[in-house]
């Protein structure tokens, strides 16, 4: 069976890289959307931490936007904790019934969310939601790798996006909701308060979303990938492959100059995937830089035995101010969705949504 490269992963970094160090955290005090019932019981719920995140956790039982806490509970959370919900200061809809929504944090910054609604039999809405304020990655193709990292979201200022998101636009009910961390940040680089969130929307007492229906996207911070697979709940993992050299990988991703292509694809290697389990890779296609026959035969021998289960997303490059690169030709992108699916891919071209507002992938940025 065909299996992905092998052998040495020589690591050549000589510079330090924003990504190695901490973001900042925010200031102040710890979000209320952020804790779990046993940490409110720790901190001495007046109603029972259960009942407290219950109401905190579900908009769709709330009233003019806000939870009903009740006087003397919503007295309590606010001396013990922060009950500022991200609020939506711009809505730019675009014509494919998506929205690119600005939401504003209570120290200022902002950050950008997308609200995506599927018009099919059985009605589902995706959102695609921020980990960071920035990123520290440096993708030379996406627009928020140009504003630099400022600071990690709060687990509690990532739940805040998906309630807000809910209350304001639905879904109603969690069980049409899919969560997608496509936005701005890499997961990986935040990933305690990424993974916190993650429980506490999954928890059965407040939205409990299905692990399943979360996809936590990286641009490959193999340190982040190895600790995410051994927490619970696991969400999916999407990975932003975009070449299929490491020459090229690393001028458009410097985070390849750290774990290389083989690096990253040991680290697949040992995610341990689980029945019915599938990754999902991204490329993003950038005119005469990725797009030639060649790229397409090296990504399916990088793939491996991987090509014949997992998707490949096609990206057509998305393009906006911060960046020089462009979309390929129509032709050259069904040209090469063909090729890898005549060596056995599973291959979409995925026409991303919200073009038209600087909604779609790689376009969103936003300073304070």
């Amino acid at each position: 069976m065909e299996s992905g490269p092998k052998g040495p992963f020589p690591m050549t970094k000589t510079a330090t890289y924003a990504w190695e160090r901490p973001a900042p955290e925010a200031d102040g005090r710890p979000s209320a959307w952020g804790l779990l019932p046993e940490d409110l019981d720790a901190m001495g719920a007046p109603i029972g931490g259960d009942h407290l995140f219950g109401r905190l956790q579900r908009p769709w039982t709330w009233t003019g936007g806000h939870p009903d806490l009740g006087k003397g509970a919503a007295r309590w959370v606010a001396e013990h904790a922060d009950l500022h919900l991200p609020e939506i200061l711009e809505r730019h809809p675009s014509s494919d019934g998506s929205t690119k929504l600005v939401l504003g944090l209570s120290d200022g910054q902002r950050i950008e969310a997308v609200h995506m609604p599927r018009r099919v039999r059985n009605p589902r809405v995706t959102f695609c939601i921020s980990s960071q304020v920035g990123c520290a990655m440096g993708c030379t193709f996406c627009a928020t790798g140009a504003m630099g990292i400022k600071r990690n979201l709060q687990a509690g200022e990532i739940v805040g996006q998906v309630l807000r998101l809910m209350s304001e636009l639905g879904p109603e009910s969690p069980s049409q909701l899919n969560l997608v961390f496509m936005g701005m940040g890499e997961p990986m680089h935040n990933l305690a308060n990424v993974h916190q969130a993650i429980r506490v929307m999954c928890d059965r007492r407040g939205l409990d979303l299905a692990a399943s229906r979360i996809t936590v996207s990286t641009s490959g911070l193999v340190s982040g990938i190895e600790r995410l697979a051994k927490l619970t709940p696991r969400p999916l993992l999407a990975l932003s492959l975009n070449a299929t050299t490491d020459e090229m990988r690393s001028s458009t991703m410097p985070v390849n100059r750290a774990w290389n292509l083989a690096r990253l694809r040991q680290a697949l290697d040992a995610w341990g995937l689980r029945p019915n389990e599938k990754f999902t890779f991204e490329f993003v296609m950038l005119e005469g830089v990725n797009d030639t026959d060649d790229d397409a035969d090296r990504l399916a021998a990088w793939l491996g035995e991987l090509r014949h289960k997992h998707v490949v997303n096609l990206i057509p490059m998305n393009e906006h101010a911060h960046s020089p690169f462009h979309e390929p030709k129509e032709d050259r992108i069904q040209t090469f969705s063909d090729r890898l699916k005549a060596k056995g891919c599973f291959v979409t071209v995925r026409r991303s949504r919200g073009r038209d507002v600087q909604a779609a992938c790689g376009q969103l940025v936003k300073e304070a």
